[in-house]
Parts: structure tokens; sequence; C-alpha cells
């Protein structure tokens, strides 16, 4: 089975120009089948300001009434997706920009009403992603390079949590390919202290994964992420790494996640 690398590189890079093109740069330098999908940073976020719409975030996750749908949209599936891949362009990579209304690639349902009602946002299900279409994209040759929207087959487009994109992906995608995951920011990995860059820690398993987050070692955003991680690893993942964007061809650092 061939080897798919599927990277996620977060906000923090793509609000850095300069960060930006060195990841790109490496990233067109990696080898074989791949695929990238990005978050927003922090565009979106500014538009809204500039436009007069609230941006209101529960627990670190946006809610996306009409009016902000519209603007995700436009900032994450069309200036955020289309820059990227106009740089890859211009590196060599013939990539592709997706969201997972094009070509039905990712579908998701509404999010349920619970404590928070979050809109416009989309769930993944089991069932989300259409690997034979991607698989297709892979195999003429194309890198296809996600946003973080979805739809939901009858016409609605959606905001969904990029991490969850990337580890959907890698688990929709793992038995057309070896799969391997990586999530990529500004840190060499998890770290023991979040102040010292080289405190990161070499793996993370599910022994000391509730003892971290107990100490408040893991914490907020990550612990999605670490979340999607053990569940992607246990649903075909061959391998999940979490590390700074600049040591992407570098398979020796990082942060590991181990599924035992």
């Amino acid at each position: 089975m061939e080897k798919l690398n599927i990277i996620k590189i977060g906000g923090n890079i793509i609000d850095n120009p300069d960060a930006l093109k060195k990841f790109l740069s490496n990233f067109h330098q990696l080898a074989g089948y791949k695929i990238l999908v990005h978050g927003g940073g922090k565009i979106a976020t500014q538009m809204a300001q500039d436009m007069g719409i609230e941006a209101i975030m529960v627990e670190g996750r946006r809610v996306t009434d009409e009016a902000m749908l519209k603007l995700v949209v436009m900032v994450y599936a069309g200036l955020t997706n289309k820059e990227i891949v106009a740089q890859l362009q211009g590196l060599g990579t013939d990539a592709i920009g997706m969201s997972g209304a094009d070509a039905n690639s990712i579908s998701a349902i509404k999010r349920p009403i619970k404590k928070v009602d979050f809109g416009f946002v989309g769930d993944i299900t089991d069932k989300s992603v259409n690997g034979k279409r991607i698989t297709d994209l892979l195999s003429l040759g194309f890198c296809p390079v996600f946003c973080a929207i979805t739809h939901d087959g009858k016409g609605q487009l959606f905001n969904t949590n990029a991490d969850t994109i990337a580890s959907a992906l890698a688990v929709g995608l793992s038995s057309y390919f070896e799969t391997v995951l990586t999530y990529c920011f500004e840190k060499k990995g998890v770290l023991m202290d979040i102040k010292d860059n080289n405190s990161f820690i070499s793996e993370v398993n599910k022994e000391n994964y509730p003892i971290l987050k107990a100490k408040g070692i893991i914490a907020d955003g990550m612990i999605p992420k670490l979340d999607n991680a053990f569940d992607a690893l246990g649903n075909g993942v061959a391998r999940i790494i979490i590390k700074h964007a600049d040591d992407i061809l570098d398979e020796n650092v990082g942060t590991i996640i181990v599924n035992s």
C-alpha cells in the first residue's frame, strides 16, 4: 500500500507570510502522494470586525451564523485557499483548491443544538469522506488543498473544524493508502511548558494522556486535536505526529501519538 501524507497547517503559520512561504517550500519537497489541510488564521476575525460582524467563540470554536458563514466561505475557500494554491503552483506542485462540496469530497451534518447553537457548523460522520473521488484526484497527479468548509449534499455549506477534517481524511483514505497525519503549527510538539519550545513531549499515549490533561499540560485546543488523533489511530491511520511547521521533512522530530 502506498503512503499518503496528510498535513494540517495551523492558522498562526498562515498569518505569517514568511513562515507560510517556508512551510510551502518544504511541503513542495515532500515526496509522494500528499494532501494539505488549512484553517483560516486571523483574517476572518479581522474581516468580520471590519464589516461589523460579531465574532463569537465558545470553547475555542467559532459560532457561525448566516453572515459569518458567508464571510468564512469567502476567506477560507476563496482568499486563503487560492493564495496557498497559487504559491504551490509557483513552486511546481500541481495543487487543486478544495472545499468539501467540490467533487462531493467531504459531507457533514449540521451540529445539533445542545448547550450552544453553533449555527452553520458541520460535524463529520464516518461516511463523510468520499475516498474514491479524492483518490481519483491523487492518481491524476493533483495535490488537493482542503479548506475548512464542508456541505450537507443538499446545497448547504458548513464551517467545519480543520483539525477534524484532517483526521477524517486520514481515516477515510486509510483503505486506499498508508495514511500518515501530521499536525503542523508554530511549536515543536506537545509541550510540558508552553513557554519553553524545547520542552516537547516525544510521545503521548493512552496511559500518559489523561495524566497530562489532569495536570493542565494538555489543555484548550490541544484536547480535541488529540481526541481526534486517538480516534483516527483506532480507525486505520498508520501514524500521527504533531510538530513545528519547519520540520515536516524530518520524520524523527515532534510528538508522536501512540494508540497504546
